[in-house]
């Protein structure tokens, strides 16, 4: 195997390993640790990225929270933390084209983005095993935000299609998918009601939403912003959004979910994304047709407080671990 290297260990990392986020055990943000681990080197097909910035999802903390959901993703103890990450290229492995030591890139990395060094798929076959070029233009805590978020909104409007003539109400607008589902509904040509707390309401104003408050009587408020009715839903938390949108008349296949199942509903995630999902955020961002609020960054010490504040669910915009 031929690996080419981008140069010497970044200042202040030891020879011996590098920093990584691990856990020894299933559960809460109180049992992530920063380690010292080998540092990962790059197979063939494979490139090794210096990250420089990890951002967070509520995805992480519920994919390492219990054994049985871990096992569906496919982790074992000891696993890492976080997916989302944005770094250098620093080696390429055998067979490798189209990525270089040096350039800037972004992707997904299932469970293991927190940490000094991730290893690649450079094909990127997997929504959770991929590299992609960061365009000039996009920082990188701004890019370690796109992945998981990204392709789920992606995927969720792709299900519901808006256009100019549709009115589309968004549940849970607010958080870290609806910070694109708004902003990619409102691209589109769509009018987008968004729903969140009575204090999110700039935030969602800020993003291109109308916003309306959930909770009991949302569907009365929704058709007092909307008289002429609701046309297409995205229910990005859970499943009130869903039921508002069938009391509305809207059509079981002009409503999608990403945090439940309900029966003649599509559910989106990530994998789902259409081809491309991900160029296309990068570049609408690079472009300033689309931007992301950061809600706060801390460094690798503090992941414990940022899976904390991630977990909270009450974050208006992303949360990022610089590293």
């Amino acid at each position: 195997m031929q690996v080419h290297s981008g140069g010497p260990a970044r200042s202040g990392d030891k020879e011996s390993g590098a920093r990584a986020v691990r856990l020894d055990a299933f559960g809460g943000p109180e049992l992530l640790e920063v380690r010292e681990v080998p540092e990962p080197q790059a197979g063939p097909g494979q490139v090794r990225v210096r990250v420089t910035a990890a951002g967070l999802n509520p995805m992480d903390w519920i994919i390492t929270a219990d054994a049985d959901t871990a096992a569906r993703f496919g982790l074992t103890l000891p696993t890492g933390f976080g997916t989302d990450y944005a770094g250098v290229v620093d080696q390429v492995g055998e067979g490798v084209t189209g990525f270089a030591p040096g350039d800037r890139v972004f992707g997904g990395a299932l469970s293991r983005a927190v940490a000094d060094f991730v290893v690649v798929d450079a094909t990127g076959r997997t929504a959770a095993d991929e590299v992609h070029h960061t365009p000039d233009g996009v920082d990188d805590r701004t890019a370690a935000t796109l992945t998981i978020a990204g392709r789920t909104a992606s995927a969720a409007l792709a299900a519901v299609d808006p256009g100019p003539d549709d009115t589309v109400l968004i549940g849970g607008a607010g958080g870290g998918v609806g910070v694109f589902a708004v902003q990619l509904a409102r691209i589109a040509g769509a009018r987008v009601i968004g729903t969140g707390s009575a204090e999110s309401a700039d935030h969602l104003r800020g993003l291109g939403a109308e916003p309306v408050v959930y909770g009991d009587g949302l569907a009365d408020r929704v058709r007092a912003l909307a008289p002429d009715g609701i046309t297409a839903a995205v229910d990005l938390h859970g499943t009130e959004t869903v039921h508002v949108a069938r009391e509305l008349g809207v059509p079981d296949s002009r409503i999608c979910t990403i945090a439940a199942q309900v029966d003649g509903v599509t559910a989106a995630n990530g994998a789902t994304a259409p081809p491309g999902a991900l160029e296309e955020i990068a570049g609408l961002v690079a472009d300033g047709t689309l931007r992301v609020p950061l809600a706060a960054a801390f460094p690798i010490e503090d992941v414990r407080r940022a899976a904390e504040l991630q977990a909270d669910r009450h974050v208006r915009g992303k949360i990022v671990i610089d590293l």
